[in-house]
């Protein structure tokens, strides 16, 4: 374990803001966009909404963003206030209702643009038994069936109520395109503000101190919700084999962790947290030599972002993944981190300890990406462009409406744009 010293990190959500605040923010720009979501969180608010809105006030001026969800949406003079100043409406993974329906008529009647942002492959029933399979879901009864049913479909019609979506790689941005026939924009997720100040401190004092360690290696895995159980699975074997044969060998677990399989036998050189702060959470990884991502191969997993790979290249944790799509998109291998396969990992792993002291280019070089291709700095025109780029100024300045006359999930199916 590294062991540069940086200590726990005093945390609150920084998005606690009351509603005449961000209301302030939102009249600011001469662009102006509010997002809606149910309710704030740490995982996907954070990342489609929060750090957005944070990356666009980096950039120019020119745009100003706010976020409003369910309690200020189901108060009419709120929603009110943030029709009236909106240009465009972005609507991230909000299960439908009826006050959702009249909210996007109601924009649209304003000239407003509807968007669906949306961060994970949750909207086509098609692929809801892979997605229950995937997630490790009991299925044993009828109400599992109908919930998750109603969640993937009422995601769904949102999506269908608006002109076009917002997804955070290609892979998931063709599956949106095909479900919907809609117009389809690319918008990564990256880091926010604090995340890479943090991470910029903590590679500060892991330099200072020479990488200093305590002799022991700690591999990570970092789950951050329940539902990676057979994800986890992949690797639990080859890592039960490894600390075997090597007592430096710490398996560190954040976030939920149902059963650790054959290693078991090892519980004494695991170590468990809860599901942390997305800062302190930095500070776990900085502290771990290599990060493990494995995902089980198949279309839901392709849809996932990159995420894993860039927080933890952030903080100096050497990133072993499965080759989905995004990760094989992002990560150099033997230049910024690994891939493995199923049947490589443990191979790959004995060849990434072995070498430890090796790889402080690879460290330099994955810390270098992230803080280029994903810093909230880079992000903000990207994201401009999709809401206010050339299609949407053309529409405005001929005064045609974007509504549009039906709302079935179509055979003219658009490109991913």
């Amino acid at each position: 374990m590294y062991t540069s010293g940086v200590p726990p990190v005093p945390y609150s959500p920084p998005w606690d803001a009351p509603f005449e605040q961000r209301i302030g923010a939102l009249s600011r720009g001469a662009n102006r966009v509010a997002y809606f979501y149910e309710k704030p969180d740490t995982s996907t608010f954070r990342y489609r909404i929060y750090n957005m809105i944070q990356s666009l006030s980096l950039t120019s001026g020119r745009t100003s963003g706010a976020w409003f969800d369910r309690d200020d949406f189901e108060r009419a003079d709120r929603l009110d206030r943030v029709l009236g100043l909106c240009d465009v409406l972005v609507i991230c993974r909000a299960r439908y209702t009826g006050r959702i329906n009249r909210m996007v008529t109601r924009a649209r009647a304003r000239g407003c643009r509807v968007l669906f942002d949306v961060d994970d492959l949750v909207f086509d029933p098609a692929y809801l038994h892979l997605i229950v399979e995937t997630l490790d879901v009991r299925t044993t009864d009828d109400a599992t069936w109908d919930w998750w049913f109603a969640y993937i479909g009422r995601l769904g019609a949102t999506l269908d109520l608006c002109d076009a979506a917002i997804a955070t790689n290609d892979a998931l941005g063709a599956r949106v395109a095909a479900f919907s026939g809609k117009p389809v924009h690319i918008v990564p997720n990256f880091l926010n503000r604090e995340q890479t100040e943090l991470s910029r401190a903590i590679m500060d004092a892991k330099r200072e101190s020479g990488f200093a360690r305590d002799g022991r290696i700690h591999l990570g895995y970092f789950s951050g919700t329940p539902t990676h159980n057979r994800d986890f699975e992949i690797v639990s074997d080859a890592l039960a084999r490894l600390m075997d044969d090597d007592p430096r060998l710490v398996v560190r677990v954040a976030g939920f962790m149902e059963g650790v399989g054959k290693l078991e036998k090892h519980r004494d050189r695991m170590e468990f947290f809860p599901l942390q702060d997305f800062l302190n959470l930095q500070r776990l990884l900085g502290e771990s030599e290599v990060n493990l991502i494995p995902l089980q191969d198949n279309a839901f997993t392709n849809c996932k972002s990159e995420l894993k790979y860039f927080e933890a290249a952030a903080v100096g944790a050497i990133s072993v993944a499965t080759p989905t799509g995004a990760l094989r998109d992002a990560i150099v291998p033997g230049v910024t981190g690994y891939l493995a396969t199923a049947l490589e990992w443990e191979e790959t792993l004995r060849a990434v300890i072995r070498n430890l002291d090796d790889h402080r280019e690879m460290i330099d070089m994955a810390e270098r990406d992230a803080l280029d291709r994903y810093a909230p700095e880079r992000q903000g025109s990207v994201i401009e462009t999709v809401l206010f780029g050339p299609e949407y100024r053309a529409r405005i300045v001929s005064g045609s409406s974007f509504g549009s006359q039906s709302h079935g999930t179509g055979t003219d199916k658009k490109a991913v744009q």
